[in-house]
């Protein structure tokens, strides 16, 4: 898929964004906690990454490989 960089950047931060309301959500972190959380994730890192597809995928999708990501590394409550 070819997608230009302002295409990108609004499909990353949407996703982004997803992500830290669904830990929110779901998980019941806290905001500075769920951002944290996302931010220093691999995922983010592959989400960031064009290469990696994830920027097109749902936002349900990218979060179930955080969470399996966060699960494996459990993050202290801050």
């Amino acid at each position: 898929m070819n997608i230009s960089e302002q295409e990108f950047k609004f499909m990353t931060e949407s996703i982004t964004s997803d992500l830290i309301q669904l830990l929110m959500d779901r998980e019941h972190y806290s905001l500075p906690r769920a951002v944290d959380a996302v931010y220093n994730s691999n995922i983010y890192s592959a989400l960031m990454r064009p290469a990696s597809g994830l920027y097109s995928q749902s936002s349900g999708y990218v979060y179930n490989y955080l969470d399996q990501e966060l699960k494996k590394h459990i993050i202290p409550v801050l």
